[in-house]
Order: structure tokens, then sequence, then C-alpha cells
């Protein structure tokens, strides 16, 4: 893992030794200089990820510096170090593009929280970089299947992306790629060139969640030494993709509902109102009208959401695709692991394409990723299974479609799937779980087909 390198500039002795034992503690590696002349040297050879800059410097001035740095790499992030007599100093270095300034005597721990924002913005930048690269190069992230869910999927998505919508729900089951569509959505739009940047609601305590998206100002709340950009902010132009929204706690859902009216906030502690422009994808796999009958997600907040609602196939519901998935799997582990697997063994895929894959798509990459680490065959073996997805995976019987025989004058898919969904509402009293389970649906794919078919307004 890359440490992170931290050029100290100060020309007193003592102030650099402090600071440079201080940061490596912290796990950094640090170069220090006394001069202005040293720190330009020094930024060439050492090629330093942030600096820590005194403003008065003999010689060339901490300002000086500033500008010639900026011309050597724009990327470099400079937190000046001042007296406060200087205050006017450090202003102008803001404008010439200083992340931050401290005052001198500083506090260490206010520093260390300063450093460490400023490399975690410096990081951020890094990967928007990287990802608008990729997208220039690669377009958006590959969607793989033939099968006719996927065909009518990427019909949806390109729609969706290039509208205008601002807001999209996409549904579906734990490893069906419901970030990997949001990629797409976003990589394929005219905000491609903005940031995507995904948080997860469930993994954020709810304490934090709000400051995550909106910010804070420094002094709003015991911890916040310094101010701080949200995620919506920092998104301005792009897209934010909150995972897992059903695990959103009620007062979010209602400060997140009043964002979402006219893309307009305040940060925590704040009275400055930003309006940003932001498309907001989310996406769960928790039954939304369900927790809404159970009073854990609130019903506007539900409708505002959902402008365009994407039910994303479980693996099972698209079993044509669990081959050309495996395979496209087994050609990036081959090169990530330097192995040469061609294929697939008859016995192995047809067990593969028998077994339900509750974990879906990721279940499936988890599943080749380990039989190409263990496996040292050109073919992907029976053996190289998991026991467990072998076991579970009973012997292959015929289905009601195997024994089908297709009319001479062909048929209407529509109308078959309309009488299906008809069929299992009307044997189930109209029970929509008992309903999907018949036809081997999950509880939001059979409701899409409702709506779809008119079933469910």
């Amino acid at each position: 893992m890359k440490r992170n390198k931290i050029l100290v500039v100060d020309d007193e002795h003592l102030i650099r030794w402090s600071l440079e034992q201080n940061l490596k503690k912290q796990g950094y590696e640090v170069v220090t200089a006394g001069t202005g002349e040293d720190a330009l040297r020094l930024v060439r050879e050492e090629q330093p990820d942030l600096l820590l800059l005194d403003i008065q410097l003999p010689g060339i001035s901490g300002i000086d510096v500033l500008e010639k740095i900026k011309d050597i790499d724009d990327d470099i992030i400079v937190i000046m170090v001042t007296a406060n007599s200087a205050l006017e100093n450090a202003v102008s270095a803001m404008r010439l593009g200083a992340f931050d300034y401290i005052n001198k005597p500083f506090n260490l721990d206010e520093l260390s929280i300063t450093v460490k924002k400023a490399l975690e913005t410096s990081e951020l930048k890094q990967e928007v970089v990287r990802l608008r690269t990729e997208t220039k190069k690669d377009g958006a992230p590959n969607i793989i299947g033939q099968s006719p869910q996927i065909k009518y999927l990427m019909e949806v998505l390109e729609k969706v992306a290039r509208s205008e919508a601002s807001t999209v729900l996409v549904q579906g089951e734990s490893g069906t790629g419901k970030e990997l569509v949001a990629k797409w959505i976003h990589y394929s739009s005219n905000r491609s060139e903005k940031p995507f940047i995904a948080i997860n609601c469930a993994a954020v305590p709810a304490t934090l969640l709000e400051s995550e998206l909106f910010g804070h100002e420094k002094g709003a709340f015991t911890d916040a030494k310094a101010s701080k950009k949200g995620l919506f902010e920092m998104a301005d132009g792009g897209t934010v993709f909150l995972d897992e929204i059903g695990d959103m706690e009620m007062g979010m859902q209602a400060k997140l509902l009043r964002f979402l009216e006219d893309r307009s906030f305040r940060r925590i502690g704040g009275g400055r109102v930003f309006t940003v422009d932001v498309r907001i994808i989310s996406a769960t796999n928790k039954d939304l009208q369900k927790s809404i009958e159970e009073k854990t997600f609130r019903n506007d907040l539900y409708y505002r959401l959902q402008v365009i609602p994407i039910f994303l196939p479980s693996l099972r519901e698209r079993k044509e695709d669990i081959i050309p998935l495996a395979t496209h799997f087994i050609n990036m582990y081959n090169k990530d692991f330097n192995k040469r697997v061609q294929g697939i063994a008859s016995e192995a895929g047809q067990i593969m394409k028998q077994y339900a894959w509750p974990g879906n798509v990721r279940e499936l990459k988890n599943v080749i990723e380990r039989a190409i680490i263990l496996g040292n065959d050109e073919t992907l073996l029976l053996d190289h299974l998991p026991l467990e997805l072998v076991a579970t995976t009973g012997p292959v019987h015929e289905t009601p479609a195997a024994s089908f025989r297709l009319p001479a004058d062909g048929i209407d898919i529509e109308e078959v799937e309309r009488e299906l969904i008809k069929q299992a509402l009307d044997c189930t009293e109209w029970n929509q779980s008992k309903a999907a389970k018949k036809l081997k649906l999950g509880i939001d794919a059979f409701r899409y087909r409702m709506k779809k078919f008119g079933y469910l307004k």
C-alpha cells in the first residue's frame, strides 16, 4: 500500500523536526526543507503528495514558492503555515490554490485532521480523474448478458442515460449489480465528465450520514475541527449513488426529501444555502412498499426517488447469462492470476446453470475467482466448484419450457408472460408473494411485471 509523502518546508529546525516526528508516527513518509529553493528542488525529485509550507521563508517567500509549485504540478496539495501577523498573505495563498492554512503556534491534533482531510480530497480527485480516463478509453462499464431480461434492461438504461431524469431507483436482490447499473447510467450520460460518488447508507452511522451528504462548518459539533464539503457538493454536475437507501433512518429520510425538492441545502452549522445539480441514483434490495407499510420508510420519499424505477432480474431468472458471465470472469481472473483457463467443462456448466445463485452475480464472480486460484487445469472442472454448490444442486429435471413446442406461426411472448402472471395471481387468490414464488421470481421483479401488464397501479 502506497504511503503518502509529505514535504515539510520551514526555516526553523525545531519545527521541521517536530513535524517530521509527529507525521512519521501517523504513517506518513516525510522529507524536509529549510528554504524555498530546496523545496522546489525536492518537489521535482521526491514528487510529494502534500506540502506543509511556511509563508515566511528566507530568500524566496512561501507565496512565491506556492506559485512556482503550482506551475510544476497543479495537483500537489499545499497547506500554508503562517503566523497570525501574516494572515493577509494566507488569504492570498488560498487564492493561488493553497488547500488551507494553519496558524502558528499550531495544535498538532488540528494539524493532523487538516492533513488527513487534504489527502482524502486529493485521493478523491485522483479517483475522479481515473474514472474519467477509463470512461474515455472504454466507455461505460460492461453489462454482460444476452437474455431477454438484459436486453430489455439495456433499452431502459439507454433511455434513462439520455434523459434529464434527476432521480432513479434501482431495485434488485443483493449481488445483481445495482452499482454497476448506476455507473453505466452515469458514464453513458452527458454527466460523464463530472464526478460519480457512491455511499452505502447502511455502512455509515446515522449520526454521521448527514455530515457525509451535506457537509459541515467548522465548530458545528465537537469533532468538527474544520469545514467539510458533503458528497452532494463535491458531485455537483455529476451523480451521487445512494446504496442501501432502504436502511436510511427516518429522520435522515426527511432531510433527503427536502433536498430532493430543489437540490438546495445548508451545511451542518452553516447559514449559507448551496444549490447543486446532481442526479440521485438510489438502490435497495428491500421491498420498499413493505417498508412503507411497516412505517420504516417514507411514502413521499419513495415516490420522489422512483421517478424512474429500474428492476434488476436475479441470476436465476436469466440462466442463459450464467455461462457468458462465468466466461467473462474467467478471462478477467486469467489476467489477474496469470492463468490460462480456456473454458468450462459441460458437467460444471450444467451444475452452474442448475444452481439457484442466492448471491447472484456477486456469488458467481466469487466462485470463479476461487476456481481460478485453486485450479491448475486449462478447463474449469466440476471439482473446482465449491462442495456446497454441487451438494445443493440436484439432478437435472425437464422443465415445462423444455417440453413446450413453438407453434408454426409463432407466438407473442408478451402475451404468454401476461397470461402466466395472471394465472399465478388467480391460483394464489392474488397473493403477490405466493404468486411470485410460483413463477420463481423475486417480489420486486414480479411487481414490475404486474405494473407492466396493468395488474398493479
